[in-house]
């Protein structure tokens, strides 16, 4: 494996619902390296939008690290914490999450305009990465003018924006049809095979088998850690 962008040591959270304490995550240690894409899969309530939440510095342990280029993000305060996923980290989510006053390339912009790029330059920035995800001749369209498949495409043209070390997705292709979703699916394997790196928490079968590396959780816990085929073989 490559340096770890990512790594976890003992990581626990957990939270209540009314009385009760639920162990969301239990103790999980793993490392994620450049380049790497990995789907992380198990059944609803296991842990892992709690473990992506962890990941993307977006909540903090109870016990353990998480480590993001080396860094702590735990002991990072609020404001270093929002730099940090300004600049390191894309987010994508199950429900794009885009602002529907805005036009596709203005979304795009979103991020860099927050980071303090000109707007020379992310108005370029913005159109390449619509190219990218081949939404060039839509980017003065707003969200409800755009399907749900195109609405995808520039949430994620709006999380590669300020060149994120990595990308973390949340349930990407849960609002799509399956064709739809099989589109996405394939952006991703481009993304991953032009450098980015991935990790994706998802249900559906296609973007999982997509993955070089497939997380299984269960009750909090990692229950088994796998490279595909084809990178199992690669490396021996």
């Amino acid at each position: 494996m490559s340096e770890p962008v990512l790594r976890l040591d003992s990581v626990e959270r957990s939270y209540h619902m009314g009385s009760e304490e639920v162990r969301a995550v239990r103790g999980v240690s793993l490392e994620i390296g450049a380049g790497e894409y990995v789907a992380i899969v198990g059944p609803s309530g296991c842990g892992k939008s709690t473990l992506l939440n962890l990941l993307g510095a977006i909540d903090r342990p109870d016990r353990g690290h998480v480590y993001l280029d080396g860094r702590d993000v735990g002991a990072l305060g609020d404001g270093e914490a929002t730099a940090l996923r300004l600049r390191r980290i894309g987010f994508v989510f199950q429900r794009f999450h885009l602002l529907a006053a805005l036009s596709a390339r203005e979304n795009v912009e979103l991020p860099m305009s927050e980071a303090g790029v000109g707007r020379t330059e992310r108005a370029a920035r913005a159109r390449e990465l619509l190219a990218y995800v081949g939404l060039a001749a839509r980017e003065k369209h707003r969200p409800p003018q755009l399907s749900g498949g195109e609405q995808q495409r520039v949430a994620i043209a709006r999380a590669l924006a300020n060149r994120p070390a990595l990308v973390l997705a949340d349930e990407p292709t849960g609002e799509l049809d399956a064709r739809t979703g099989s589109e996405i699916a394939a952006l991703f394997r481009r993304l991953n095979d032009d450098g980015t790196t991935l990790v994706v928490v998802t249900h559906d079968e296609d973007l999982a088998s997509a993955a070089k590396r497939t997380i299984h959780m269960r009750d909090g816990l990692v229950v088994r850690d796998e490279l595909a085929a084809s990178v199992a073989a690669a490396q021996r």
